[in-house]
């Protein structure tokens, strides 16, 4: 096994770790049958389609990006939508949800499954917004460089449905809510901008738990890695920050760590210029991490988001190495389009979509 290979191999177990069918199968043991199923983000399908096979067939709506739902049975309703920029479906699907909840009975369970993406897949706007305004929303939040945090805050602003709108129109009588955070705090008013979020003072009976997390998949990820013969240095939620700052910071760790892991999680930042290239914030922070490492021998490091993908593109992030730095890269870089040299590098982590969700990681590794 080439070293490259070992390294995706511990990111693999890190993600695999977190898997939205077996983290949705092991919190399901106490829960009783609901009555109806919700499910809304990148890992829904696999969230549901645990809960399915551990109850039974249940009226279940599930509301994902395009891609991510294969083999669900015949009988789920099932919305695709866009991500990271919401589209009309996305509409779509947070009426669905809403109507839904809505529609449920006085004495009626209600299981939502609650996972990252929710915020562009689902969205029920307040009176006077359109979504020419989400879009631009979207799309302004997506360039400017903010933390999670504050995208959600506006995202909240024109949302019928977000930070506990949702669930303030539930009647029944019961709701579990079961989510993988993709957010720094694991803080379930901030995953999919608060769409599972309880209100403050429900008029219902009502749990709510997390149910894996970014430190979980790096455990895994460290586990594996001393699996596999690598004493682990470092195992920290260390990518809050703009990717270059980030780059500067843990890319002086790697260079200068002894043979052995380290494991990094976290969401870092990216500002756009007007017109970028091709690329995610995985594959951008990668770039940088090359130029960081350029000319070290013996090291391997991978980059990405758990979900799979990594911005508008079908790569997950990167790949790189000592030699990945090269002529072109610096210019790359300066425009967004790091995407584009890492793809002519050969140097691009794809995975396709994986079942969960909980921001992003990083395995280095050096002999």
């Amino acid at each position: 096994m080439t070293q490259a290979t070992q390294a995706v191999e511990i990111w693999k177990a890190g993600v695999a770790a977190v898997d939205g069918y077996n983290a949705t199968q092991k919190a399901l043991g106490s829960v009783p049958k609901p009555d109806r199923i919700l499910a809304v983000g990148k890992p829904a399908a696999a969230m549901a389609s645990a809960a399915l096979d551990h109850f039974g067939q249940v009226p279940t709506l599930v509301v994902t990006k395009d891609g991510h739902a294969d083999d669900l049975p015949s009988h789920v309703q099932l919305i695709e939508a866009s991500h990271p920029v919401p589209d009309a479906r996305s509409l779509t699907g947070g009426r669905a949800l809403r109507e839904a909840v809505e529609a449920m009975g006085q004495e009626e369970h209600l299981l939502l499954l609650v996972s990252g993406g929710a915020s562009s897949l689902a969205e029920d706007l307040v009176r006077g917004k359109t979504l020419d305004d989400l879009a631009a929303l979207n799309k302004d939040l997506l360039s400017t460089g903010l933390d999670i945090h504050a995208m959600n805050a506006e995202r909240r602003k024109i949302s019928q449905i977000k930070g506990s709108g949702l669930l303030s129109r539930f009647s029944g009588k019961r709701v579990t809510v079961l989510a993988i955070s993709d957010v720094p705090g694991d803080d379930l008013y901030v995953i999919g901008s608060g769409i599972g979020a309880l209100p403050d003072t429900p008029a219902f009976q009502a749990t709510a738990s997390i149910i894996a997390s970014n430190a979980h998949a790096r455990a895994d990820a460290a586990e594996a890695a001393q699996k596999a013969g690598y004493a682990v240095h470092l195992n920290e939620e260390a990518l809050h920050d703009d990717y270059l700052a980030i780059a500067a910071k843990i890319g002086a760790q790697i260079r200068n760590m002894e043979p052995g892991a380290m494991i990094f999680g976290g969401e870092p930042t990216v500002t756009l210029p007007d017109k970028p290239g091709r690329g995610g914030r995985n594959q951008a922070l990668g770039l940088a991490l090359a130029r960081e490492i350029a000319g070290c021998e013996g090291i391997t490091v991978v980059i990405g988001g758990t979900d799979g993908t990594d911005g508008p593109t079908s790569a997950a992030g990167a790949m790189i190495d000592g030699t990945t730095w090269a002529e072109g890269a610096e210019s790359a870089l300066s425009r967004a389009d790091s995407g584009s040299f890492l793809d002519q590098a050969g140097a691009l982590l794809v995975t396709g979509p994986t079942g969960t969700n909980v921001m992003d990681l990083i395995v280095a590794i050096r002999v």
